[in-house]
């Protein structure tokens, strides 16, 4: 393919990207910076692993990093959360009145190897004018803010620009020309204004997609949204099922049917010369004592992670979907499969300590476990 067509397929995604995110001057110019350091630079040597080894894998060589079990590590956190300007209210535990700090003291150690230190301005220098983007909902800003927490505390003195928009936020550092992304779409596939109201389609990814196809780094996640009941909360009024339109229809066969549009969307659209992808596994809820054997309880006022390397309540069904939606894939997608080891985390949930009040069992403290799934996606890219 020549350069003049290479070019061409690079700015179109790009023009697209500015058109919907409206982006400022700022991002504009660094939109401009990462094209043409792109030019220059690629996905060689030491910076790239093999990836058809990758597909349909939750390892790299003999090492399964997701099976094994936490254990007290004292060089824990990575990071202050007072000294980091990128952490949502709904997150930061330390500030809104957590007392304990046990929780912050855990590592994850696979059973058959060692997982590589994180190593902020590593990952700088390697990614050196690259783009990663967290496409998803919650959970993705959840590790989105925790990369750029741990990147920040190896590099405190560089400029950043933090910028949060909808759908498109963006934080840059500046001095290496690395953007990392978080697009919110909670579905991945589409939601539309039609005449019945807004009509979630289980066939379509087109509002943003263009946006997806120009990064070096893609991390994809979708659930938690697939639960939600009720108009408000899920957001959509019928669900588009191929020909039929519907009022409501079983979420595990719903998720499964997105899920497998959006792989579709990937294997058609996606160039692994250019991007690395991965799907960040399913994040669970410990809402229910009782899957871990303390049925009167929820993850409020727990401190300390369950022992050994299995969950007491069991698999989740979404997870069996996800893993075998990727395995049927042509594209070689990596699975952070981090569910078990975040199910056996009863401990790390905001609970009452959040900006949004209540109970939340749902997302994570930070510092706190999605610093560990960043961990893990920085060994996957390391080893």
């Amino acid at each position: 393919m020549g350069f003049k067509l290479i070019s061409l397929f690079l700015l179109l995604p790009l023009l697209t990207f500015l058109i919907l995110s409206t982006a400022d001057q700022a991002l504009a110019s660094d939109k401009k910076l990462h094209e043409s350091r792109r030019n220059r630079t690629g996905l060689t040597g030491s910076g790239r692993v093999k990836i058809a080894a990758l597909k349909g894998r939750k390892q790299t060589s003999d090492c399964n990093l997701f099976q094994g079990r936490w254990v007290f590590d004292a060089s824990y956190p990575f990071y202050d959360p007072s000294t980091c300007p990128f952490i949502d209210g709904e997150f930061d535990c330390l500030k809104f009145g957590r007392p304990d700090k046990q929780f912050l003291k855990y590592s994850w150690q696979p059973d058959s190897c060692t997982i590589p230190r994180f190593d902020g301005q590593g990952f700088l220098n390697k990614w050196r004018g690259k783009r990663v983007m967290f496409v998803g909902d919650s959970l993705s800003q959840n590790m989105w803010e925790s990369l750029g927490c741990m990147i920040h505390a190896s590099v405190p003195g560089t400029k950043t620009t933090f910028i949060k928009r909808t759908p498109v936020s963006s934080l840059i550092f500046q001095e290496y020309g690395v953007t990392i992304y978080l697009y919110r779409t909670p579905y991945l596939v589409d939601i539309s204004k039609e005449s019945v109201g807004r009509v979630l389609n289980l066939g379509t990814i087109e509002g943003g997609a263009d946006v997806w196809k120009d990064m070096d780094i893609l991390v994809f996640n979708s659930w938690h949204w697939w639960l939600h009941k009720g108009v408000e909360l899920q957001g959509w009024d019928y669900i588009r099922n191929g020909s039929s339109l519907n009022r409501d229809m079983d979420r595990l066969d719903a998720f499964n049917k997105g899920i497998t549009t959006w792989a579709q969307w990937v294997d058609q659209n996606v160039n692994i010369s250019q991007t690395r992808v991965f799907f960040q596994g399913i994040s669970p809820t410990h809402y229910m004592g009782k899957e871990w054997n303390e049925p009167r309880n929820s993850c409020n006022g727990q401190m300390q992670p369950l022992s050994g390397s299995t969950y007491p309540g069991g698999s989740l069904p979404a997870a069996s979907i996800v893993s075998r939606v990727l395995s049927s894939m042509k594209t070689p997608v990596y699975l952070l499969d981090i569910t078990t080891l975040s199910q056996l985390r009863k401990d790390a949930h905001p609970s009452t300590y959040g900006a949004d009040g209540g109970t939340d069992c749902s997302h994570w403290c930070l510092p706190g476990l999605p610093d560990t799934w960043n961990q893990l996606l920085y060994a996957a890219l390391s080893m």
